[in-house]
């Protein structure tokens, strides 16, 4: 219907009278808006959505005000051309079409705050920068996190409550389910191999910095709330196989000092053999929750969701593994059935919250505030990251160019930042002792 009038930006003040009447709009509302304020082509064109909620358009009757906002996104949909002619859709102010990069506001003539997130790249595709400092940063988080668990684990060894005193709680599982001795290293033997799976994703995956920040600070945030609730309680041990006993470091020549000396030597043991028994760690009291768990579900969600979905088979043997490994935690009687269920529920949930927030990031910033507060690591990782991460791999050769380049540049940045120390060390020794051909010879002050 526009076409009758010819194109939309060459339409003058009558031609836009004629047009608004045709629609339907009440003469007091034209003579307000091209009578008194001569409002032509070009101007509705370039109408955004803060024009709707300030003069003289809000003093429109609602009816024609809610007509003139349709009426206006038509006209712009419609004529997407004239408006990168014209520049409008590269303007900073937000308007209805804008494709400000990454997010932007529209303020919506409802008084809402709405957050759209647009197309980042020209050829459609969502924006994902692999970041690699992010990535590095989120592995120093997840390190410093399991030297606090491996302390941790130490203390509420020292706590674990007398076992003549306090039995094993009632289980349904345990009562049930008679011990099995090498329950326990047949599930770390499979957190082992889901574990491999993991790295091979991680090598081929294009976007692979992503998913390792993303890995690292899920498994440090769930392993950093383990240590709480580790330390609010101290349950007691659940078997009668399980030999522990508080650890008594002090004596009467030893001190503070060496009392934590040996606390944090038995901590770099748990730690350097990442709690696993096959290393030769034997832990108790970390029971609430079960540290099994979170690894072998973590590593599950991150393999099935990081595959494609063709290898179903793959899959479905991630989560045969995920489900032996938690019945082989049971079955050793390692765990009470309540540490195994909270530690798959806070992981699986954690990781769900997560991704839905990363692929959907007008959910995070519609309340953008509240995220930064609640998932401040959240808000740090993903902020250069709008949409969803496609799972495509690389061949062995891109694999192998890959880290060339990586080596390459990372001797270059070492090398540079070499050549930078250096030649800040020649400058300030040159400041400090400086030749006497340097020194200058001052005038004699005249008395």
């Amino acid at each position: 219907m526009a076409d009758t009038y010819g194109p939309v930006a060459e339409w003058n003040v009558e031609e836009t009278i004629a047009f608004l009447a045709e629609k339907g709009f009440e003469p007091i509302s034209i003579d307000l808006l091209c009578g008194e304020h001569k409002i032509n082509g070009k101007c509705i064109l370039a109408l955004n959505e803060e024009d709707f909620t300030q003069e003289p358009l809000n003093r429109l009757i609602l009816k024609d005000r809610k007509l003139f906002y349709i009426t206006t996104k038509c006209l712009q949909r419609e004529n997407q051309e004239t408006l990168l002619e014209l520049g409008l859709r590269n303007t900073p102010a937000p308007s209805l079409y804008q494709n400000s990069h990454p997010l932007h506001k529209v303020e919506s003539e409802f008084g809402d705050s709405e957050h759209v997130s647009p197309t980042s790249s020209d050829d459609g595709r969502p924006r994902l920068p692999p970041e690699r400092t992010k990535a590095f940063l989120s592995f120093c988080y997840v390190v410093a996190v399991t030297w606090i668990t491996a302390f941790v684990m130490v203390i509420v060894h020292d706590r674990v409550p007398d076992m003549k005193k306090y039995p094993p709680l009632p289980d349904i599982f345990l009562d049930n389910v008679p011990h099995i001795p090498w329950a326990f290293d047949m599930c770390e033997v499979t957190g082992t191999l889901m574990f491999t799976i993991w790295l091979i994703v991680l090598l081929f995956h294009k976007h692979r910095f992503i998913l390792m920040r993303r890995f690292f600070a899920l498994s440090g945030t769930v392993f950093l709330l383990r240590c709480i609730t580790m330390l609010i309680t101290s349950l007691s041990v659940p078997g009668a196989h399980l030999q522990c006993q508080p650890r008594n470091y002090s004596t009467h020549l030893s001190s503070s000092f060496d009392e934590l000396a040996k606390k944090l030597s038995q901590a770099y043991v748990i730690w350097r053999g990442a709690g696993m028994s096959i290393q030769g760690v034997r832990t108790c009291g970390d029971y609430m929750f079960s540290g099994h768990t979170v690894a072998l579900t973590m590593l599950n969600f991150f393999i099935t969701e990081y595959t494609p979905r063709y290898i179903y088979y793959l899959h479905t043997m991630s989560w045969m593994m995920n489900m032996f490994g938690i019945f082989f935690i049971l079955a050793a009687h390692e765990h009470y059935s309540i540490d195994v269920f909270v530690a798959f529920y806070i992981t699986s949930r954690l990781f769900l919250y997560y991704h839905t927030l990363s692929n959907n990031q007008a959910l995070m910033q519609r309340d953008s505030t509240r995220t930064r507060v609640w998932f401040p690591l959240f808000s740090y990782f993903e902020s250069g990251v709008d949409g969803i991460v496609p799972n495509e791999y690389d061949t062995p050769a891109e694999v192998a160019t890959n880290f060339t380049c990586f080596v390459k540049e990372l001797c270059l940045d070492i090398l540079r930042m070499l050549m930078y120390f250096f030649r800040k060390e020649d400058i300030n020794s040159t400041h400090i002792n400086p030749t006497s051909s340097d020194k200058t010879i001052l005038p004699k002050k005249v008395k």
